[in-house]
């Protein structure tokens, strides 16, 4: 069995990486899952190594086949960082294969994280059991007689995020984050009752969508600039640990990672203020983060797996429901069928735009989580404004 290293426990970290580093032969040999994940700890190693990505391109994570020089350079890690079994599904398998002195640092765990369950009703689906084009759960949806409640439940309790940033180093997130977790419970606990009961239930399809099968959390954690910050805290923790001759390299190149993570959630706090309460539609629901963070207010997904074409009906139910939120647009994503939004936006007057959630056009390295971020907060007010 492999060693397994939450990023709350890493005190026994240097008795597991006993031998020299395979990289350069004096500092550990690292690899990352996602391309959000390993540009922040390009970051952090910057000026002493590289580490290796798995999932490059617009590759999805839900739905990614490990090559084998993937598998070698995973036999071969002393450090792999991952957000965690319920996003890298196809991780899990080679994770538990890895040597006994491999270190599995699942950054889902990492201290101080804001923590959100997937959204439901309406146009968010169910996460378990649903096709992707259910029957709409009109009595559940998000229209004006429910505000945004479901989509936002946490909006009000992270308010003060947006005015006070960072400022606490995280104490607004650990006060949260166990709230955020009972939320959860309490908006769903129906969920457990009646999974079943959906005539359009199709559990073999969707046993794999997001890591859904695996826990009712939301991994797109990265989307948050103040949860990138507790994550680069966790990698500064974990690489200083296994490679105490750079540690003070990790820590210097952490806190400026941390400033400019700081001024980026300061400046779209400010810069997206003016698309509160105006509603769109996103690709799949991957945004949430982002949106909790900076109080948007999206209507709707079109569908829950972006590996799979929603049917006719659900295209349909996306179009009425354009129109009846007045969603001003329609966002893409760049690795999917552009034309498929297109279609759902035909007839109505939604523009089109495009979110990238995983920098799939975006050069890897140390400078893609800023990019990414920042363009997709750019779409999100040229498309939503009129401007783009």
């Amino acid at each position: 069995m492999r060693r397994t290293v939450n990023a709350t426990l890493l005190g026994g970290l240097a008795g597991l990486l006993t031998s020299a580093p395979a990289i350069g032969e004096d500092h550990p040999s690292v690899v990352a899952s996602i391309k959000p994940i390993h540009s922040l700890v390009a970051a952090v190693m910057e000026g002493v190594g590289e580490p290796t990505l798995l999932v490059r391109g617009g590759g999805s994570p839900h739905t990614y086949a490990l090559r084998p020089s993937d598998a070698e350079a995973l036999q071969s890690a002393d450090v792999v960082f991952w957000i965690g079994d319920e996003l890298e599904t196809f991780l899990e398998g080679p994770l538990e294969a890895l040597p006994q002195n491999a270190a599995v640092v699942s950054l889902s765990e990492a201290p101080g994280l804001t923590l959100l369950p997937f959204r439901e009703g309406g146009l968010w689906e169910e996460h378990e059991g649903h096709d992707g084009h259910e029957d709409g759960h009109d009595d559940h949806a998000h229209g004006d007689d429910h505000g945004h409640d479901e989509e936002h439940a946490h909006d009000d309790e992270h308010a003060h995020d947006d005015e006070h940033a960072h400022d606490d180093e995280h104490a607004h997130d650990d006060e949260h984050a166990h709230d955020d977790e009972h939320a959860h419970d309490d908006e769903h606990a129906h969920d457990d009752e009646h999974a079943h009961d959906d005539e359009h239930a199709h559990d073999d399809e969707h046993a794999h969508d997001h890591g859904h099968a695996h826990g009712e959390t939301d991994m797109h954690i990265w989307l948050d600039p103040i949860n990138a910050i507790a994550m680069t805290e966790a990698i500064v923790a974990t690489l200083a640990e296994a490679d105490p001759a750079h540690a003070g390299v990790y820590r210097a190149n952490g806190r400026r990672l941390t400033v400019g993570l700081e001024a980026t959630n300061a400046h779209f706090a400010h810069e997206l203020a003016p698309l509160a309460g105006e509603p769109y539609i996103v690709f799949h629901d991957a945004y949430q983060y982002f949106e909790s963070r900076y109080g948007l207010t999206p209507a709707g997904s079109i569908t829950i797996s972006p590996d799979r074409q929603p049917g006719a009906e659900r295209l349909t139910e996306i179009r009425d429901r354009i129109r009846e939120s007045g969603a001003i647009c329609v966002f893409a994503e760049p690795q999917f069928e552009p034309s498929l939004v297109a279609t759902v936006a035909e007839g109505t007057d939604a523009r089109t735009g495009v979110l990238d959630p995983l920098g799939a056009e975006i050069a890897d390295g140390p400078h893609l989580y800023s990019i990414l971020i920042n363009k997709l907060g750019q779409s999100l007010l040229d498309c939503i404004l009129g401007s783009g």
